[in-house]
């Protein structure tokens, strides 16, 4: 299941040899039209003008009111994620300071004796 699939003999390409046979004669047709020049330029397309007066966005009540949830949901999701992000910051902080003072506490508790 895990050993390499080795082509057989037959089909597998020659080290001297390349998959991709070289290129040989014209590249393109002798009836090529790609560098000629058109006999007439293309007729203009005409640019559609876009309307300068937009319809303002009208808001029912009722939208205005799912806006407003919208918004309030968003800022107390948000104020909880970073008020949780600043206490486990605070609360880290505090662990290590009192590891720092136990820490501390006993290594002058060595030097005494």
């Amino acid at each position: 299941m895990f050993t390499p699939k080795i082509p057989p003999p037959d089909t597998a390409p020659t080290p001297g040899t390349s998959l991709v046979p070289p290129l040989t004669g014209l590249v393109h047709p002798p009836a090529c039209t790609c560098h000629t020049t058109p006999a007439a330029p293309p007729a203009p397309v005409p640019v559609p003008v876009a309307p300068t007066v937009r319809p303002a966005v009208q808001l029912t009540p009722g939208s205005l009111v799912v806006a407003a949830a919208g918004g309030t949901a968003m800022v107390l999701i948000i104020g909880t994620v970073l008020v949780s992000m600043l206490l486990a910051t605070a609360i880290t902080a505090a662990s290590v300071a009192i590891c720092a003072v136990v820490l501390r506490s006993l290594l002058n508790n060595q030097k005494g004796n």
